[in-house]
């Protein structure tokens, strides 16, 4: 039975779990730029015609646009990745830049989601746990966890292959 979630390669089993993200970073500093120039464009002429006081609240606004727009680009990189590859399971997690890294056996390793417990996947085992999974659908969530349970029992080379 194929995966819905995973890409089958000959080296194993991999899930990237990305945020959806409809802009890319450089379409959003265009957009910011455009944003900035008509913003500003606007408070030069009123500047020009004796309203001094527009151009303070335009540049307030282009600074607070910016800050915001940093926040959310600097999350617009998050993912979870899971690899099930030659006898190891690597569970990675990036979030705002830092990447964290686990490496489980797959004997030893526990997937489970129970959504009245807590809304994530849990990957456990040796001691670690990790949540991962916030940027899939909720519904798909389950599904996830199921794909990745599979794998773990038909071990390092996916059937097919």
């Amino acid at each position: 039975m194929p995966f819905r979630f995973a890409t089958v390669t000959p080296a194993g089993v991999h899930w990237r779990l990305k945020r959806n993200c409809s802009v890319t970073p450089r379409q959003l500093l265009a957009v910011y730029a455009l944003l900035c120039s008509v913003s500003l464009g606007i408070a030069g002429f009123f500047w020009s015609v004796g309203a001094t006081l527009v151009v303070p609240f335009a540049v307030f606004e282009v600074v607070a646009l910016g800050i915001a727009l940093v926040v959310y680009a600097r999350h617009a990189a998050d993912m979870d990745a899971i690899s099930v590859v030659d006898g190891c399971v690597v569970v990675e997690c990036e979030t705002a830049g830092k990447r964290e890294r686990l490496e489980f056996q797959p004997q030893w390793v526990r997937v489970s989601w129970v959504a009245e417990r807590h809304p994530f996947i849990e990957v456990s085992g040796q001691g670690q746990c990790v949540l991962i999974g916030r940027h899939v659908r909720a519904e798909c969530r389950a599904e996830v966890a199921r794909e990745v349970q599979r794998a773990l029992r038909q071990g390092p080379r996916p059937h097919g292959f």
